[in-house]
């Protein structure tokens, strides 16, 4: 964990890293699942996870072989006032994103990923 706002704006300013704060503002989800959503390769998506996880942004519960990531609680009244700000810009990817989302933890119980236990929502 970082205090650099440097490394904090880096975290914020590309928009993949963007899409996936946004995700995981309210639940936390694993690589594979931001991958299914954001329909992007893994390895690309856990990148972008390093990057906000370094900012300090994230905390995470490892539960068997996966790791789900949530904002921290600390920065989330912080989030969700530059996601009001800012939410005519990009509303329609991030849409398109919450939908992808609702499907995936929709499924979640029949899929590969068990779930976090203490980070639920």
């Amino acid at each position: 964990m970082t205090n650099s706002i440097i490394t904090f704006s880096r975290a914020l300013a590309d928009p993949t890293r963007w899409r996936i704060i946004r995700l995981v503002l309210d639940d936390a989800l694993c690589v594979c699942e931001l991958a299914a959503i954001l329909e992007m390769p893994q390895s690309s998506v856990s990148s972008h996870v390093q990057v906000i996880r370094r900012a300090g942004l994230l905390e995470s519960e490892k539960c068997e072989k996966w790791t789900y990531f949530r904002i921290n609680p600390h920065h989330q009244p912080l989030i969700r006032t530059l996601e009001s700000f800012f939410a005519a810009s990009d509303n329609s990817l991030h849409h398109q994103d919450t939908i992808r989302a609702s499907q995936r933890l929709a499924q979640r119980a029949e899929s590969c990923c068990p779930g976090p236990k203490s980070l639920l929502s």
